[in-house]
């Protein structure tokens, strides 16, 4: 198994391990944490599911980077967040959930900045992507925080929990990325 961690100021992107379960299961369990995604609420079972196939992922060679998101300084849990590789094309997307507990305190931007820098810097991606709701403004910020553009709207592109569901894509490309860190 391949470990990756991944820091940032106030935060510690590191695998999950069972011991995750009950602190996973808070956030995916909650209706106004999971309204904007395709999973959930979870049961337990299905976050006992995720936290496997998110440790199983850890095998090389690697196409997925699921992260349980930590707060530095205590260790506690607040979140997880992934980067999904296309090894074939270079490209990846992430994503990200926060426990509501820690929304509107900037966890969410710094940790989408540590995926984007992880994908281009370590593993060398020709280009990101992100998407959300249209109507989470807040992922929406949080992304073109990392320096991706608005690429467009996929009008009721995506079945999620029973209805059809428009999409807005972000993204950015390794060029522009290292233009902006030079």
């Amino acid at each position: 198994m391949t470990e990756t961690s991944l820091r940032t100021g106030r935060l510690i992107l590191r695998q999950f391990v069972e011991a995750d379960l009950r602190s996973v299961h808070e956030y995916a369990s909650d209706p106004q944490v999971v309204r904007y995604v395709s999973f959930g609420p979870n049961s337990e079972e299905q976050t006992r599911e995720f936290i496997h196939r998110a440790m199983a992922a850890a095998e090389t060679p690697r196409t997925k980077y699921d992260f349980a998101v930590t707060l530095k300084d205590s260790g506690q849990l607040v979140g997880g967040c992934g980067l999904y590789l296309n090894d074939e094309q270079r490209q990846g997307y992430i994503g990200y959930v926060l426990h509501r507990r820690f929304w509107g305190q900037g966890y969410a931007t710094e940790l989408a900045g540590a995926l984007v820098d992880f994908g281009f810097r370590i593993l060398g991606l020709h280009r990101i992507t992100a998407f959300c709701d249209p109507a989470n403004a807040a992922s929406a910020r949080v992304i073109e925080k990392t320096g991706m553009r608005r690429e467009g709207l996929m009008l009721q592109d995506a079945w999620v929990k029973g209805e059809w569901r428009d999409t807005l894509y972000f993204a950015i490309l390794g060029e522009e990325w290292r233009a902006s860190h030079a």
